[in-house]
C-alpha cells in the first residue's frame, strides 16, 4: 500500500537543524504539492534540547537520545547534521541496517567513508542523498547525477569554500592582509573560531574528492588528494598577480585523461576574464566540462542555514518521492551503478603539469637573473614572461617569473636548487595557473 505520510527523523539541531525545521513549517503546503505525500517531521535527537533555537516544536518531538530517532519503526527518513566522522558514520550505519534511507550534509564523512556507507546502503536497499554536502544551495551533486549524466566529464572545477573566496576577495579589493581579512570573516560570522579547515583546503579537499568520484565513476582515496591552503598567500603576490591580469582563487581542481585522474586544491592564478575569477566574497561556483555539454558553471550561496537548509529538504523531497512512487533506488547514490565504479590512478603531484607564478627575493647584484634562468633551463622550464619592479628593498630584489607549462616534479628540483644559491634570501613562492580550464 502506498504511504500517505512519511516521517523524518532529525540528527542534530544546530544552525543547519534549525533552518530544516523553519522549511518543514513555512512551506509544508509547498512539500505536499511537490511530492504527492505529506512529509512530517517526527523527532529530532541533539545532546542540547533546552537552548531557544527561535521555532516552536510539539511536545514530544525532542530527545536526547539518538537511538530513539535511527531505531524508531515509524521514521522513515534519518536526516544527519551532526557532522564530523564520530558518531555521525555509526549513526548513519545504525539507521541504514534499521532500514531507514539517509540525507546528510556531512562532506567530509562521505569524502572519507561513503562506500562503506554505499555498500551498507546497497546491502539494505535503502537511498544516500548529500546534496547539502558540496556548494550549499547550488545543485551540483544533483546535476551531475541526473541532469548532465549523458555526458563524459573531462573536468570539475570549483571555488568550494566561502571562508577562503571571502579572504582573499579582501585581499585583492582592499589591500587587506591575510590576518586582516580572517579576522574580518570571523567577526561576520564566515569563519569559525578555529578556521584550520577552511583555510589549510581540508574542506575544499573534501568536495573535490566527492565531485570528482562523481564525475569520473571511480573512488578517490581522500588520504591521496593534494591539498594546500592559503595562509602563504600574501598581498604582495596578489599585487603581482593583478598586474598580470589574474586573479588568485582557492581553486579546486579534478581532471580525467590518460587512463588516470588528478585531484588537487591549491591557491591558483585564473585569468581575470574568465568567469571563474569574478566569483568574489562567500560565494561558491562549481565550473564542469561535459563532451556534450561543454562548458557551464553552477554559481550560489555555498554555505548558511537557508542554502544548506534548502538543499537539505530537496533530499528529503527526493526520496519521499522514490519512496511514495516505489523507485527508491532509482539513481544511484555516487551516480554511477556499483558494478560499473572503476578503480582509475590518482595521478601523483609531482606528474602533473602546470604553468607556474614564481617569485624570488634576490640579493641586488649582477647576474642574478642569469642564474635562476640557467637552472630552470636546465629542468627543461621556460619563461614566458618576467616582473623586476624597480622600486624594491635596499638590499633585495624581487624577481617574478611566469613559466609556460611545465612538468611539477622539474619545478620542485629546480627550486630546490634556486633556493640554495647565496643569492637567494627567502624560499621561493610558487602559485600555479591554470590558463585552459578545459
Amino acid at each position: 500500500m502506498q504511504k500517505t505520510q512519511l516521517n523524518v527523523g532529525l540528527l542534530g539541531f544546530g544552525t543547519i537543524g534549525t533552518g530544516v525545521v523553519k522549511v518543514f513549517q513555512k512551506n509544508a503546503d509547498l512539500i505536499r504539492q511537490r511530492t504527492g505525500v505529506e512529509i512530517h517531521l517526527a523527532r529530532i535527537a541533539d545532546l542540547d534540547i533546552t537552548t531557544d533555537r527561535g521555532v516552536t516544536l510539539p511536545e514530544g518531538v525532542l530527545t536526547t537520545d539518538a537511538d530513539a530517532v535511527i531505531t524508531d519503526p515509524n521514521i522513515d527518513i534519518v536526516v544527519e547534521l551532526i557532522g564530523g566522522y564520530k558518531p555521525a558514520l555509526q549513526f548513519i550505519l545504525k539507521a541504514i541496517e534499521n532500514g531507514k534511507h539517509i540525507v546528510t550534509a556531512n562532506k567530509a564523512l562521505m569524502a572519507v567513508h561513503g562506500q562503506e556507507i554505499i555498500e551498507a546502503a546497497s546491502r539494505a536497499k535503502v537511498d544516500v542523498m548529500f546534496d547539502a554536502a558540496v556548494g550549499g544551495g547550488i545543485p551540483v551533486i544533483s546535476a551531475i547525477k541526473e541532469n548532465l549524466c549523458a555526458n563524459r566529464f573531462s573536468t570539475v572545477l570549483g571555488i568550494l569554500n566561502g571562508t577562503c573566496n571571502f579572504i582573499l576577495t579582501k585581499m585583492t579589493n582592499e589591500g587587506s592582509d591575510f590576518a586582516q581579512a580572517l579576522a574580518e570573516a570571523q567577526q561576520l560570522g564566515y569563519a569559525e573560531a578555529d578556521p584550520t579547515f577552511d583555510i589549510e583546503g581540508v574542506d575544499t579537499a573534501h568536495k573535490i574528492a566527492l565531485l570528482s568520484a562523481l564525475c569520473f565513476g571511480t573512488r578517490i582515496d581522500f588520504d591521496q588528494v593534494y591539498t594546500e591552503g592559503i595562509t602563504g598567500i600574501t598581498a604582495v603576490d596578489i599585487d603581482f598577480a593583478t598586474q598580470m591580469g589574474y586573479k588568485i582563487k582557492l581553486l579546486a581542481i579534478g581532471k580525467q585523461g590518460n587512463g588516470a585522474v588528478e585531484v588537487r586544491v591549491h591557491p591558483t592564478m585564473i585569468p581575470k576574464s574568465y568567469q571563474l575569477a569574478e566569483v568574489d566574497g562567500v560565494f561558491n561556483a562549481v565550473r564542469l566540462s561535459g563532451d556534450f555539454l561543454g562548458p557551464v558553471l553552477l554559481y550560489g550561496s555555498g554555505a548558511g542555514m537557508a542554502a544548506t537548509a534548502s538543499a537539505v529538504m530537496g533530499d528529503v523531497m527526493a526520496i519521499g518521492r522514490s519512496i511514495s512512487s516505489g523507485a527508491v533506488g532509482r539513481t544511484p547514490i555516487m551516480g554511477y551503478c556499483q558494478d560499473q565504479v572503476v578503480d582509475l590512478p590518482l595521478r601523483p603531484m609531482s606528474e602533473i603539469t602546470s604553468h607556474y607564478y614564481l617569485r624570488f627575493t634576490t640579493l641586488d647584484t649582477t647576474g642574478v637573473l642569469a642564474q635562476i634562468s640557467t637552472i630552470l633551463g636546465q629542468h627543461d622550464i621556460s619563461i614566458q614572461s618576467m616582473i623586476q619592479p624597480e622600486s624594491h628593498a635596499a638590499d633585495s630584489v624581487p624577481i617574478v617569473l611566469m613559466t609556460h607549462e611545465a612538468k611539477e616534479a622539474d619545478i620542485t628540483e629546480a627550486l630546490h636548487e634556486i633556493d640554495q644559491l647565496n643569492i637567494i634570501q627567502q624560499p621561493t613562492c610558487l602559485i600555479r595557473v591554470e590558463h585552459d580550464l578545459d
